[in-house]
């Protein structure tokens, strides 16, 4: 509870509702105390003591905090219950009107000195601005939601700390937001804070910066991890998202119905809990599963599926990413200027400080797109953004491939020395599986 208002406050306070109520000094402070006391109190020349005002409260009909910090009783539960409906606006989809709810709650939460319930309610906004692409507002609220929770425990601090590297994750900064959830990995792990979720929500977050920075045998360990502390982690929604996660490495390691498996029981969760951005997640992955697989009519019927729930939730910055992948299967399967469409009518969504990774896998597959019409020029120049950006990002998993392609590109146009440099790029990306520029693995947890 934040620290008790000034005498002269909590004395007016008192007098107001003695009045309102038609009582006497004297009927206010028997049997405990005397009308002399009720008068001095109300005059503000006393700071009366947490007895006195218990004694007071019950006698005017409310509550202590109505009286310490004129706070109305059960605001606080109040307060948890519509934060919890602007949770459920934001899982149907509808970020835009849980954003404005949420703000609403958390004016009011921050007027009633309420810290708990506006970090709450700033992770919401968080949330919302992460589904509609606003990274820079993201990270905001992710920021004052974890000073709200200073005087928190870690595992408390957690969800803030995660929101803040998938916002660094989303806008391309893959090293330092593995920073963040590697280092909290490392104090939760140390400390013995071992909280199942607080864990699993960080190992679940871990995977898709490993895999982008092409550290495969971290990746893998940090799904075993997640796999193994399921069972004991008390949020469906959480094991949901750990099973999507989990789909990617399984997937690297060739183990593709296993990756299916996984989303299968994601899928199922996120439709018992009506969870529909999520859901249309799950839809995106099994449709890059299929994709790797070569089942790519299966991949297009996914991937449409998720774009189609993505628009419907405006779920801007997850949209133009599922395009990409759809782009990608639509090319391979003949249809290159369906995909040349799609991907040019979603490449002014990205940005090197948004989407990073997949701004670059839509120049790519421009680039492949280009050089199959034989229109060199325009390759090139998406060959080299994509480069750039990946460069920009950290995101060494596709670099080596792409420095390939551009390689290839210009050696056939009789520019060996460029194209030698563009190897040589590629070689220095190529390193073993699972080895970084990290420092080293945080500590394991107890399993």
């Amino acid at each position: 509870m934040r620290e008790r208002d000034d005498p002269q406050v909590i004395g007016r306070r008192v007098q107001h509702l003695r009045a309102e109520r038609g009582l006497t000094q004297r009927q206010l402070a028997e049997p405990a105390y005397t009308p002399a006391y009720i008068s001095t109190l109300e005059a503000g020349r006393v700071r009366a003591s947490d007895e006195a005002l218990r004694h007071i409260a019950g006698r005017l009909g409310v509550a202590f905090e109505e009286l310490a910090v004129g706070r109305p009783a059960h605001l606080a539960t109040d307060l948890r219950l519509r934060l919890t409906e602007a949770q459920r606006l934001l899982a149907d989809g509808r970020a835009e009107d849980a954003a404005a709810q949420y703000a609403a709650l958390l004016a009011e939460a921050e007027s009633h000195g309420l810290a708990c319930e506006q970090a709450t309610a700033l992770l919401g906004l968080g949330e919302c601005a992460l589904e509609t692409g606003e990274l820079g507002s993201a990270r905001e609220c992710f920021e004052r939601a974890e000073e709200r929770l200073a005087g928190e425990s870690l595992p408390v601090r957690v969800p803030a700390v995660r929101g803040r590297a998938v916002s660094h994750y989303l806008a391309g900064e893959l090293r330092y937001a593995v920073y963040l959830l590697e280092s909290t990995l490392d104090e939760l792990n140390r400390g013995g804070l071992h909280d199942p979720d607080a864990l699993l929500l960080l190992y679940a977050s871990v995977i898709g910066p490993y895999m982008d920075m092409g550290a495969h045998a971290r990746a893998a360990q940090a799904a075993e991890f997640a796999l193994a502390l399921a069972p004991r982690a008390a949020d469906p929604a959480l094991i949901a998202r750990m099973h999507r996660s989990v789909a990617r490495t399984l997937l690297a390691e060739g183990r593709v119905a296993e990756a299916d498996a996984s989303l299968a029981k994601a899928a199922e969760l996120y439709r018992q809990l009506q969870l529909r951005t999520e859901l249309a997640n799950c839809h995106w992955m099994r449709g890059y599963v299929y994709a790797q697989d070569g089942e790519l009519e299966r991949a297009e019927e996914e991937l449409r599926q998720a774009l189609a729930m993505l628009s419907e939730t405006r779920a801007a910055l997850y949209r133009s990413q599922a395009a990409v992948e759809l782009a990608d299967v639509l090319h391979r399967r003949g249809k290159s200027a369906e995909a040349a469409g799609l991907l040019e009518g979603v490449l002014g969504d990205f940005s090197s400080e948004r989407g990073a990774v997949h701004a670059a896998g839509a120049h790519r597959l421009l680039g492949i797109i280009a050089e199959d019409t034989r229109d060199t020029e325009a390759a090139e120049e998406h060959y080299v953004r994509a480069l750039s950006l990946l460069e920009r990002a950290g995101a060494a998993g596709d670099l080596a491939d792409l420095c390939r392609l551009l390689g290839d590109l210009l050696r056939r146009t009789g520019r060996v020395e460029a194209a030698l440099d563009a190897y040589r790029t590629g070689l220095g990306h190529r390193t073993a599986p699972g080895t970084t520029t990290l420092g080293p693995a945080p500590a394991q947890p107890p399993l």
